[in-house]
């Protein structure tokens, strides 16, 4: 079915907004789903931040080029739904990724992650990595383990000089209490 002039600049525009706001896109070939697999799917990545269009190839390939991207020829022929990741590219990855195993139907073509032009297999590998929040919650942990060894270090220090001290304290009392008695 045909679509008239302004329709396709309407979803130029609409795909040109999406691509500003997203890190990255995923591009899946998405043929014999039925709806209800394709909601269900639409509101996994809507959980992850991202958002899901099936798209028009060469309208997409206009998008792109708007927003100075090379589009990926090789991977825009098809039945293709792309997946725009407007939180972080990671989230958007592993839950395409788990679909994709869960379901035969769905198929990862590639992507772009900025500029760069992906694979299925480094949107798989994507997937991998951990989350934002998970890359900083290492990273605290690396630079707060030196500061607990330190406060250790000190806290013993302070711990054998009280030590120390309360031996001689005891010592003195021990000498003083010896000649009373005798």
């Amino acid at each position: 079915m045909a679509i008239d002039k302004k329709r396709k600049d309407e979803l130029v525009s609409e795909y040109h907004d999406l691509l500003q706001r997203s890190s990255a896109i995923f591009l899946t070939r998405y043929g014999g789903m039925t709806v209800k697999e394709l909601e269900a799917l639409r509101l996994k990545i809507g959980d992850a931040n991202g958002q899901i269009n099936v798209t028009k190839n060469t309208l997409l390939g206009i998008a792109l080029e708007q927003v100075n991207r090379v589009p990926p020829s090789d991977l825009l022929n098809g039945q293709v739904a792309t997946s725009f990741a407007l939180g972080e590219a990671t989230a958007l990855a592993k839950v395409l990724v788990e679909q994709a195993k869960a379901n035969d139907k769905l198929t990862i073509v590639g992507g772009m992650l900025g500029n760069q032009v992906l694979t299925k297999a480094e949107v798989e590998a994507l997937a991998t990595l951990p989350s934002l929040d998970q890359l900083r919650a290492q990273i605290l942990g690396l630079i707060s383990a030196p500061a607990q060894g330190i406060v250790s270090a000190v806290t013993n220090g302070v711990r054998q000089v009280v030590n120390v001290l309360d031996a001689y304290a005891k010592k003195d009392e021990n000498a003083a209490a010896e000649p009373a008695a005798a």
